[in-house]
C-alpha cells in the first residue's frame, strides 16, 4: 500500500519580544505535520484552524520602528487598522534617510519645533489602508492627536510647513505638530440700531434689486468666465484644487470676468484664480479682520454707542434640520442634526445613528417609477460637514448632487438662484458664518425687510441624481424626484434675535391692503 509523501516543518519558537498570550509556555515548541492538504499538530491543541490561527500570530512579526510610533497612538482608533496605516507609512518612510527619526522626535515632543515628514502625493490625494481610503494628513492627526477627527476641512496647516496637503505639491507631510485643528471663530455682535437712519425695504443685498436671468458662469485658471446667455446652473466641480467648469454647452459669446469686478455688492470682489483644495483654507473675513481686532467679542463693549443694541450669536445644540421631498411633497421625519459630520444617503439602517439621515427607509405611497429609480441611485448620497463656522458638501454618490444655496452664490458673485453641480468626489464650501454675519451687520441699518430677506440665505436645497434650472426642463427643484431642505438653526436664530429687537416692519399691511 503506497503511503502518501509527508512533509515536516522545522520547529517554531515563539519570539521572546512577541506579545500576548498565543499558546501556554508549554506548547512554546510547536510541529506542524502536512499530510495531503490536512494539517494536524504534535502538541495539545488538535483543532487545525486553532493551529492556523496560532501560526499566523506567530509569524506575523511587527516591527520595532511600528511598535515604537503606535506607543504614541491616541484614544480607540481600532487597533489592527491603526497598526496597518503606521506599517505602511514605515515602509514609505524608510526611503528617505532620518524620516522616522524625526517623525519620532515630533511625537515624542509635542511642543518643539520638528521638521516636515512626508511622503508621496498619490494621484488622487488618498491613502488606502486596508480597503479604507483617505488622505494622509487626516489619516495619521487621527492616530496620532485626534481620534474623532472626521474630515480634512478640520484641519489647517501651521504656517511653517513646507508641504501642508493644500498646496498640491508632489510630496504631502503627515507630521501630525504641522497641523492644527479648526476652530469655530467668535462672531462680532450685531449692533441694531434703535432708529432706522435709511428708508424702509432698502436692501444691500443684490437679489433684492430687480436682475436679468441669471448668465452661466464655469472657473478658470483665470477667473470666472462670464456667459451672457441666459442660463441658471452653474456647474462646479473641484478637483485637484481647482473649481472647473463641466458639460456645459458652447456659447458665441463669452468673456473672462476680472475677480475684481465680479459684483459691486460682494465684499469678496477678489477671489483668487487658484482656489485652495477641500481642505481648509482661511475666509476673507479673517483677513480682512484679524484675530483680537473687530472679531474679538470678549472685549469691554465700552465702545458700544448707546444708541444701538448689541445682538450676539449663540451656537445651537442642533446646527441644522433636514427635511426629505420627492416632488413637491414631503417624505418622513425631519432629521435634527446634532453631530458636525452627517451622512445623508440612500441606505436603510434603521438604528437611530445620529450622524446618518437615511432615506432608503423611508416610504410614500404616492412614489412613481421616477422616484423610485432615483433613489436607486442615491447611494452613498451627500456628506455634510459644519467646521469652523463653515458649510461644506461633499457628493459620496456615483451620481452629482445639485446645491442652491445663496450664501455660496454671493461668495461667489453668482446669480441668487444659481444652482451648483457638485460631481461625485468633489466638495464645495455652501455656507460662511462670518460672510452672513457680514451681511447681517449691514442690513440692520436698512431696515426691518432687509434683515429679513437674509432668512432665505439660512435655507439651503439640494437635489440628488437629477438637477434644475434653465438647462432643464425641471424649472423648480419641487420638480425633481428627490431632494432635501437644510435649515441652519445659528443662523435663523440669531435673525430671530435681531428682528425681535428690531420690531415690526414700518409699511403697515392690512386685511384690505
Amino acid at each position: 500500500m503506497h503511503v502518501p509523501p509527508r512533509a515536516v516543518l522545522p520547529s517554531v519558537t515563539r519570539p521572546s519580544s512577541f506579545q500576548g498570550n498565543l499558546v501556554s509556555s508549554s506548547e512554546a515548541v510547536v510541529t506542524v505535520v502536512v499530510d495531503t492538504g490536512n494539517v494536524c499538530t504534535s502538541g495539545s491543541t488538535s483543532s487545525s484552524s486553532t493551529t492556523m490561527s496560532t501560526l499566523n500570530a506567530l509569524f506575523s512579526f511587527t516591527s520595532p520602528a511600528v511598535k515604537k510610533l503606535l506607543g504614541w497612538k491616541q484614544g480607540d482608533e481600532e487597533e489592527k487598522w491603526a497598526e496597518k496605516a503606521v506599517d505602511s507609512l514605515v515602509k514609505k518612510l524608510k526611503k528617505k534617510k532620518g524620516a522616522i527619526e524625526e517623525l519620532e522626535r515630533a511625537l515624542s515632543c509635542p511642543g518643539q519645533p520638528s521638521k516636515c515628514v512626508t511622503i508621496p502625493r498619490s494621484l488622487d490625494g488618498r491613502l488606502q489602508v486596508s480597503h479604507r481610503k483617505g488622505l494622509p494628513h487626516v489619516i495619521y492627526c487621527r492616530v496620532w492627536r485626534w481620534p474623532d477627527l472626521q474630515s480634512h476641512h478640520e484641519l489647517k496647516p501651521l504656517e511653517h510647513c513646507q508641504y501642508p496637503f493644500s498646496a498640491k505639491q508632489k510630496d504631502v507631510c503627515i507630521n501630525p505638530y504641522h497641523y492644527k485643528r479648526v476652530e469655530s471663530p467668535v462672531l462680532p455682535p450685531v449692533l441694531v440700531p434703535r432708529h432706522s437712519e435709511f428708508a424702509p425695504g432698502h436692501s444691500l443685498l443684490s437679489f433684492q434689486q430687480p436682475e436679468p436671468m441669471p448668465s452661466n458662469v464655469s472657473f478658470t485658471s483665470n477667473g470666472f468666465v462670464h456667459t451672457p446667455v441666459s442660463v441658471g446652473v452653474a456647474h462646479i466641480a473641484i478637483t485637484g484644487g481647482s473649481m472647473t467648469h463641466i458639460n456645459q454647452p458652447p456659447s458665441p459669446v463669452s468673456s473672462v470676468v476680472s475677480p475684481a469686478s465680479q459684483s459691486p455688492h460682494s465684499p469678496y470682489g477678489s477671489i483668487p484664480a487658484d482656489t485652495p483644495p477641500p481642505a481648509y483654507s482661511p475666509s476673507e473675513d479673517m483677513k480682512q479682520n484679524p484675530p483680537g481686532d473687530a472679531m474679538d467679542t470678549t472685549a469691554p463693549n465700552t465702545g458700544i454707542p448707546t444708541h444701538v443694541t448689541p445682538v450676539t450669536y449663540q451656537e445651537p445644540t442642533c446646527w441644522s434640520s433636514i427635511a426629505y421631498y420627492e416632488l413637491n411633497n414631503r417624505v418622513g421625519e425631519v432629521f435634527h442634526a446634532q453631530t458636525h459630520s452627517v451622512i445623508v444617503d440612500g441606505f436603510t439602517d434603521p438604528s437611530n445613528n445620529s450622524e446618518r439621515f437615511c432615506l432608503g427607509l423611508l416610504s410614500n405611497v404616492n412614489r412613481n417609477s421616477t422616484i423610485e429609480n432615483t433613489r436607486r441611485h442615491i447611494g452613498k448620497g451627500v456628506h455634510l460637514y459644519y467646521v469652523g463656522g463653515e458649510v461644506y458638501a461633499e457628493c459620496l454618490s456615483d451620481s452629482a448632487i445639485f446645491v442652491q444655496s445663496r450664501n455660496c452664490n454671493h461668495h461667489h458673485a453668482f446669480h441668487p438662484s444659481t444652482v451648483c453641480k457638485i460631481p461625485p468626489g468633489c466638495s464645495l464650501k455652501i455656507f460662511n458664518n462670518q460672510e452672513f454675519a457680514q451681511l447681517l451687520s449691514q442690513s440692520v441699518n436698512h431696515g426691518y425687510e432687509a434683515v429679513f430677506d437674509l432668512t432665505k440665505m439660512c435655507t439651503i436645497r439640494m437635489s440628488f441624481v437629477k438637477g434644475w434650472g434653465a438647462e432643464y426642463h425641471r424649472q423648480d427643484v419641487t420638480s425633481t424626484p428627490c431632494w432635501i431642505e437644510i435649515h441652519l438653526h445659528g443662523p435663523l436664530q440669531w435673525l430671530d434675535k435681531v428682528l425681535t429687537q428690531m420690531g415690526a416692519p414700518q409699511d403697515r399691511i392690512s386685511s384690505v391692503s
